[in-house]
């Protein structure tokens, strides 16, 4: 089996990346979100469960409680990061390993933050204005103080997108980038 051109989807938060995956599913891509994986991690990974509940005495399937913890203590966050990243690019490459289409597109929000970019063929960044992406999720508190800004995702991606119009916007741009990474 040929291996599938591997395409990462990154952006900020609320910026629609979750939007653009649907999008490449519906042109033909095989599609995974890593928030996906680290959810099923912590449903079902018994080292991962045992973790969460020893280090916070809270069961791993409380994903509030979690983020109330890590979202409120940097160290925390640390931790749950060194414990849950190397989960899941595990997962990743084990799922890429598997997939029989020509495109297999995951969105992995902290790609540039992990220094992920380097296991994919193609970057994708979709950015939104601050303004919209607040419309959608309220307010992020400091949560984005810690990610590449969307300057830098633009620059260093291969393609990138300012989801600020319709989904129809959306689908088409992502129409275009399906063609182009098919050609190649």
């Amino acid at each position: 089996m040929k291996r599938p051109l591997a395409v990462a989807v990154t952006g900020g938060i609320a910026a629609g990346k979750s939007e653009a995956l649907a999008a490449f599913a519906r042109h033909g891509a095989a599609t995974l979100s890593a928030d996906a994986v680290v959810h099923d991690l912590l449903a079902h990974d018994d080292e991962v469960r045992a973790a969460v509940r020893d280090r916070w005495g809270i069961d791993a399937d409380d994903r509030a409680g979690i983020g109330e913890i890590v979202f409120g203590d940097r160290a925390e966050l640390d931790w749950l990061e060194r414990l849950l990243h190397p989960k899941t690019r595990a997962a990743t490459a084990a799922w890429l390993e598997t997939v029989d289409a020509p495109l297999a597109v995951v969105e992995v929000p902290l790609l540039y933050e992990t220094g992920g970019e380097t296991r994919f063929d193609a970057v994708v960044a979709i950015t939104a204005p601050a303004e919209v992406r607040a419309a959608r999720r309220g307010e992020f508190g400091d949560r984005e103080a810690r990610l590449v800004p969307d300057e830098e995702k633009v620059r260093r991606a291969d393609y990138a997108y300012v989801n600020d119009g319709s989904l129809d916007d959306l689908d088409a741009f992502v129409a275009e980038v399906v063609d182009e990474l098919c050609a190649r």
